[in-house]
């Protein structure tokens, strides 16, 4: 009993001293399994309780507990400290310095994508629209609902959009930039003039579809705009996005539940096979969906259709990108491969406007 009173704070601080001076997680779990361990200097001393009366056994236990604690307690701090100062050490070692210069042998590329979106603001920028974002995660109601969708379209069920789960109001990955169409009406008063750039998502993947990919929507809602405005603005927009002055444009009936009349447009091609090219030709080739917008959807936003009305339109980022850049597979965009970047991507500053050019 004597030899535990007078040896237990003396092992204490040894072994917190040597604890504290391990420099690597060797020499700590060297200490650790030297005190701790099964053949242990603490161990071997809660191991001679039993030869102890029982009197004796009471104090001298507490006391031995209480030390394999603070032994365990220093041990462990030191090992967090060590684990600190390697994060630490790691992150020196790899941090960049931002303010050096582009290394001018492997200078950066901007990404066909974000060209394109640059585009496509460039051009709608000009007819006077500004731009418009929201949230990538939407409430069902501005996804679907408030656009007039009925609870049994295809849209809305799983295999088609991504749910997320655990959620107390339905949530959802946003299929379309639609939603914030809903937002910017509930939020603005008319005129409103605006496009929405942004990723979406949907339960697809090919060569022509993708889980996640990119839209850019547009609306109009004013008390005079009507279907003549609608394709004229479509129209020069074509035009102007691939760069030809007489591009065949053709409007064909459809059907979207948030639009009254719709129509799909279609721009002339040649086809071979596989490959066409955009411009004159026989043929036809679907590029975007648009239509008047749906009275119901303006009631929904608190716009009096009677006294309002206007035109919305959407486009698939990657497909129009496709589509002029010779691109024959959508995968390629998300795959990372910095080869198919160096040689579809643009150069830094070649930023594009309508006076300078679209595709520099």
């Amino acid at each position: 009993m004597i030899a535990v009173k007078d040896d237990t704070e003396a092992i204490r601080q040894q072994i917190i001293e040597a604890a504290a001076a391990a420099r690597t997680f060797d020499e700590l779990e060297s200490i650790r399994l030297g005190e701790l361990g099964r053949k242990g200097r603490v161990t071997r001393l809660m191991k001679g309780l039993g030869a102890m009366d029982a009197e004796d056994r009471k104090e001298a236990g507490r006391r031995l507990n209480t030390l394999k604690n603070q032994v365990a307690e220093a041990i462990e701090t030191r090992h967090r400290e060590l684990s600190d100062d390697a994060l630490d050490a790691s992150l020196a070692e790899g941090s960049v310095d931002v303010t050096l210069p582009v290394r001018p042998e492997s200078p950066g590329r901007v990404h066909p994508i974000s060209q394109t979106i640059d585009e496509v603001i460039a051009i709608f920028g000009e007819m006077g629209f500004t731009v418009a974002e929201g949230p990538d995660i939407e409430e069902d109601w501005y996804n679907f609902t408030a656009l007039n969708i009925p609870p049994d379209h295809p849209a809305r069920q799983e295999h088609d959009t991504f749910y997320l789960p655990g959620a107390k109001e339905r949530l959802v990955l946003r299929t379309h930039t639609s939603p914030v169409q809903i937002r910017t009406m509930l939020e603005a008063k008319p005129p409103i003039r605006i496009i929405v750039p942004g990723r979406t998502y949907r339960r697809d993947y090919d060569a022509t579809h993708s889980p996640m990919f990119h839209q850019v929507e547009g609306l109009v809602v004013d008390e005079s705009t009507h279907m003549g405005h609608l394709k004229g603005c479509l129209i020069d927009f074509c035009r102007a996005y691939f760069g030809q002055e007489d591009l065949p444009v053709r409007f064909r009936p459809s059907y979207f539940p948030f639009t009254e009349p719709s129509a799909e447009v279609d721009i002339g091609c040649t086809r071979d096979g596989d490959e066409f090219r955009i411009g004159h030709g026989d043929d036809w080739l679907e590029i975007l969906g648009c239509g008047m917008v749906n009275p119901r959807v303006l009631e929904n936003c608190g716009i009096d259709s009677s006294l309002y009305q206007g035109f919305a339109f959407g486009l698939g980022v990657e497909r129009i990108a496709m589509l002029k850049y010779g691109i024959p597979d959508l995968r390629r965009f998300f795959e990372s491969d910095l080869r198919w970047l160096r040689y579809y991507g643009f150069a830094a500053l070649d930023v594009p406007t309508m006076v300078g050019g679209l595709d520099q």
